[in-house]
């Protein structure tokens, strides 16, 4: 039961967000710059969230080389170029928005280490950099082999090296920290703790149900709008939508003395990547060598391929070097039949922005402003 003060000022919203990462946060303050009076509440079921916003590499990815390719052996060039142009504007907003400094957003080189099988790609840079010029405006992608030995990698797996000039880094928990303050900061209220069982849909409000296991009751919240933001997760509340989870495994070493490289790196289509923070070396990737079972919600870790991962540092990035791994995690990311995310209304009242396919970094700012553009049209037209 609860109390009369509680039924009077703790249960109806204007708006409702489910999910605090990197796309819900990104969602609640763009509903503040629209609505400056409104009540915008953004619940989020763990302490801190749960799938990839916190527990990512921090790259600032729009597609290396190899990855490009491939998304156009199962995407049109429009639907490609669309894609790349979502993820140049959203990490644009996002750098706007916070500011480089206080994300420490980066520039050191993006760069992509080729092996022996993915020589063609190569010969394809020409092709890609003209296809990507209108969006770039400047060559997307550079041969620079030479910087092959400076960087210390193996020789015998490194054939080429491939640079990207449109990506950066930055230090994921300062990113969101940062849109957590920004949206404390603008009267926005966050409720962790507050895992949403479902939803019911009434003639001019939304029902959120979130059970208070203290209590042992349910809380029933009202919102005029509710926005699903929970990425791999959103399956749990859209059960029809085409989500499908899947699993990254991370690890990071301690501080490397003479590190020889900085910036981030990528290999085989994206399944791998690797960057420099603070004189360690952090690693992830390697789900195609377990595609079933990296398929889940579950954050634990895949031993084989986290053995994977120990290989190619000894053998490809640091050979010779001796390194201790100080810390592993993982991070569910989702994916679909397509790269492309979901971006919808789903009536009148309920709207969902998910599916970021492993680059919610650069595009989550941009879903955000999507998602709250359908949200005004729909109020606007009712």
């Amino acid at each position: 039961m609860f109390s009369y003060w509680e039924q009077q000022s703790f249960l109806d919203y204007d708006h409702i967000v489910v999910g605090a990462g990197i796309v819900g946060l990104n969602v609640a303050i763009e509903l503040r710059q629209h609505y400056s009076n409104a009540r915008i509440l953004v619940l989020e079921r763990g302490l801190m969230t749960t799938g990839a916003s916190s527990r990512n590499a921090g790259f600032a990815c729009m597609g290396s080389a190899t990855e490009l390719l491939d998304d156009l052996t199962k995407m049109t060039e429009d639907e490609v170029l669309a894609l790349f142009d979502m993820r140049k504007k959203g990490l644009s907003a996002l750098r706007q928005r916070l500011g480089d400094r206080t994300i420490d957003y980066v520039e050191n080189g993006s760069y992509e280490l080729i092996h022996e099988d993915a020589l063609s790609a190569v010969e394809q840079l020409d092709f890609l950099n003209k296809l990507l010029l209108p969006i770039t405006g400047k060559p997307a992608f550079l041969l620079v082999n030479h910087k092959i030995k400076q960087f210390g990698f193996s020789s015998s797996f490194t054939k080429a090296l491939i640079e990207n000039t449109c990506e950066g880094g930055l230090n994921t928990g300062k990113m969101l920290r940062a849109l957590t303050d920004l949206a404390l900061q603008l009267n926005i209220e966050i409720k962790t703790g507050a895992s949403v069982d479902r939803f019911e849909e009434g003639s001019n409000h939304v029902t959120v149900f979130v059970p208070d296991l203290i209590r042992n009751d349910c809380w029933a919240l009202r919102s005029k709008t509710l926005s699903i933001c929970t990425n791999a997760f959103a399956g749990q509340l859209l059960p029809h939508e085409d989500v499908v989870p899947g699993r990254g495994q991370v690890l990071i070493t301690k501080p490397i003395a003479h590190l020889k490289f900085k910036g981030i790196y990528h290999f085989d289509e994206g399944y791998y990547y690797f960057r420099e923070i603070n004189g360690s070396v952090l690693i992830g990737g390697g789900r195609n060598l377990d595609i079933k079972g990296e398929t889940t919600t579950d954050l634990g870790s895949n031993d084989a391929i986290q053995r994977v991962l120990m290989q190619y540092l000894q053998e490809t990035i640091l050979p010779g070097t001796l390194f201790e791994v100080e810390q592993c995690w993982s991070g569910i990311m989702a994916f679909g039949a397509t790269k492309m995310p979901i971006v919808k209304a789903f009536s009148n009242q309920v709207f969902g922005a998910f599916r970021m396919g492993g680059m919610g970094v650069a595009l989550g700012t941009e879903i955000a402003t999507d998602l709250v553009n359908k949200i005004n049209d729909t109020i606007l037209n009712n």
